[in-house]
């Protein structure tokens, strides 16, 4: 780890142990006009009543990824107003707290998994009878991308999972159990270690394009994610070379045989012309998981699309 990071983690551990607040970073305490939790918040979301239903008849997008989604002014709830079926969450182990950033000079004792994530998730849910968009039955993914040492942040992450043994997928001796949201765990890769030795987890693992067509199965293993620059040379200006669009379609064919999605982050995300081509070969690939920060956009190009 850089010493910058590590000199950032190490002064918000000891603002988060102690109360005070480090510097940059506001004080837990400090007073603020009064508002609804996040998790209040996302049970009162649309689609939560009667008016939101009304509100969200088209169906939640199944391709829509939030990348970075708690950069969003409302961590979450962004992305489900906008019909999202994936967000995306950094975070870093401080002072034994789960704490949600990019960066270690972002991070903020208030800003925790639980707070923006796991708690409104859990209302919401409940506030559905059971699924994250009222009267719909599909998965909804929470990827955690772990920024700090993987098996330590992993192990907690685990501990605050199981408060909410309901709310996720689990896997137990071999047979996987579907529920609400589906926890996957990115990012450093230590956390592969601890998650592969238990007999019962709540959360599954990310590969990598090396990860495809091996041993691990589609149990452990249900994403495949990868960096589109470093694979692929086309970024959306003139058609798309045909050894690429084969290689592509090649990388889906081989993740769907074996029950697994696919997911490519580095992809063109300035709206234009560039953009759209790249995520129309995207969808007609058949790739799971279109990646973006603009939500807006991304929800935009998949309505007028049908999808």
């Amino acid at each position: 780890m850089a010493l910058t990071r590590r000199r950032a983690l190490t002064t918000l551990g000891a603002a988060v142990a102690t109360g005070v607040a480090a510097p940059g970073v506001a004080h837990a305490n400090t007073p603020a006009p009064a508002a609804q939790s996040p998790a209040t918040a996302a049970a009162q979301a649309p689609g939560a009543g009667p008016a939101g239903s009304r509100r969200h008849r088209r169906r939640p997008l199944a391709q829509a990824h939030a990348h970075n989604d708690y950069e969003h002014p409302r961590p979450l709830l962004d992305a489900l107003d906008h019909r999202f079926t994936s967000v995306e969450a950094d975070i870093f182990l401080v002072g034994g707290e789960l704490l949600v950033a990019h960066d270690p000079e972002d991070l903020d004792p208030t800003r925790t998994l639980a707070s923006l994530y796991l708690d409104p998730l859990a209302a919401r849910v409940r506030s559905h009878q059971g699924s994250v968009y009222r009267h719909w039955h599909g998965q909804f993914q929470l990827l955690i991308d772990i920024k700090t040492e993987g098996a330590s942040t992993y192990r907690e992450l685990d501990r605050q999972l199981r408060r909410h043994r309901h709310l996720f997928t689990t896997y137990t001796d071999g047979k996987v159990r579907r529920s609400a949201v589906t926890a996957v765990i990115s990012g450093d890769r230590a956390a592969r270690g601890p998650m592969e030795a238990q007999r019962v987890r709540r959360a599954f693992y990310d590969g990598r394009l090396a990860d495809l067509g091996t041993a691990a199965p589609a149990s452990f293993i249900p994403l495949i994610s990868d960096n589109w620059s470093l694979n692929f040379t086309w970024r959306g200006v003139g058609p798309i070379p045909s050894a690429e669009r084969a290689k592509l379609r090649g990388i889906v064919s081989a993740a769907h045989r074996r029950g697994q999605r696919v997911r490519f982050w580095a992809t063109p995300d300035l709206p234009g012309p560039a953009r759209d081509a790249v995520w129309g070969e995207l969808l007609a690939a058949g790739v799971d998981h279109l990646n973006t920060d603009d939500l807006a956009g991304l929800q935009t190009f998949l309505d007028a699309r049908g999808r």
